[in-house]
Parts: C-alpha cells; sequence; structure tokens
C-alpha cells in the first residue's frame, strides 16, 4: 500500500464533448485509478447502472446530501442535479490511490476552490460545429437540448483559463493517449512521490 497521498484527477468541458468517451478509454489503461462516481437525481439512460455509472437519487434525498455537507460539489445542470460524494473520493485519495471525477464546468470550478491540489484537465471540442454534430449524432438530447447545450458551448470555452491541461478531443485515441500521458506525468512530479 502506498503511503502517498492520492491525486484527484478532474477531467470537463462542454456538453457532448466526449468526457465519458474519454474517461471510459482512459480507466483500464492506467493502473491504481479509481473512477469517481457522481449522485445525481436525472433518469437513467440505457445501459447506465446504479452505483456503477451513477448514483441515481431522488430530488429529497438530493438535498439531504447539499444540506448535510456530504457534496464536494454540485451543480443543476439541464434541469437535473449532480453532485461528487465527498466523503467517498477523501476516502480514495487519503488511502494514496488516485481518483478521476469526470464533471461538468459549473462542478470542476467548486471542486477547484475546495481542493485547488487537484490536476484540471479541459477536454474541447474541434469547434463548436462539430460539437453539434456529436450532439445530434448520439441521439440521447431533444433539439432544444442541443440548441441549450451549444449555446452554453462558448461561455463554457471561457473557463480553460481554469485548468492546468486542454486537450483537444479531435481523435478519441489521441485525447485518450494526452489525458494517460498527463496522468502519468503528474504521478512522476516530485512533490507527488513520497521521498521521505
Amino acid at each position: 500500500m502506498s503511503t502517498r497521498t492520492g491525486i484527484l484527477f478532474v477531467i470537463s468541458g462542454p456538453s457532448g464533448v466526449g468526457k465519458g468517451t474519454v474517461r471510459n478509454a482512459v480507466m483500464p489503461l492506467v493502473d491504481d485509478l479509481q473512477m469517481s462516481i457522481s449522485a445525481t437525481t436525472r433518469a437513467p439512460r440505457p445501459g447506465e447502472v446504479d452505483g456503477l455509472d451513477y448514483f441515481f437519487v431522488t430530488p429529497a434525498r438530493f438535498q439531504q446530501m447539499i444540506a448535510g455537507g456530504e457534496l464536494l460539489e454540485w451543480a443543476q445542470v439541464y434541469g437535473n442535479l449532480y453532485g461528487t460524494p465527498y466523503e467517498y473520493v477523501t476516502s480514495m485519495l487519503s488511502q494514496g490511490r488516485d481518483v478521476l471525477l469526470e464533471i461538468d464546468i459549473q462542478g470542476a470550478l467548486q471542486v477547484k476552490e475546495k481542493m485547488p491540489q487537484g490536476v484540471f484537465i479541459f477536454i474541447s471540442p474541434p469547434s463548436v460545429e462539430e460539437l453539434s454534430r456529436r450532439l445530434c449524432g448520439r441521439g440521447n438530447d431533444s433539439e432544444e437540448s442541443i440548441q441549450i447545450r451549444l449555446a452554453a458551448c462558448q461561455q463554457e470555452m471561457d473557463h480553460i483559463k481554469y485548468y492546468d491541461y486542454v486537450v483537444v478531443n479531435d481523435r478519441v485515441e489521441d485525447a485518450v493517449d494526452k489525458v494517460r500521458s498527463i496522468i502519468m506525468a503528474e504521478r512522476c512530479k516530485r512533490k507527488n512521490l513520497n521521498l521521505g
């Protein structure tokens, strides 16, 4: 068991940019990386599993979590609530486990306030046009939802300045390789090694 404190890696970016795809591809390529699981009030999408993809909770339970200080961050996104259970993340880090957190930009900025030592990675679309094509192609979103997400994209892009790294998701394989390289480089930083 490692005696070092784990590193929190935060992947974020505009809706539809491919954060989940990048996260899912990176996880099997990096040893000793624990994925953080968010709580949400939204309904599960086809194939999503409670406790694996998200903790699906009622709005009332989510409000209890907010009131009880149980969330590292939370946000309302497109009418649903999302949040990161604080205890889960801090427990993993204190055990020396690195944690990968994939969240929206609102949430990432809250995490940065509370845990500025984290490593923040912004996943950027090659262009707004490409983002539009991806949102339309995945078939999960209504036309109205797609328009709301595209309108928010430019505003979200303005938050790049708060991140440590920017990875353009032009080809998924390249984006995955860059995120994996960032994780490996951060693990090699002197400040993150237990050198006594």
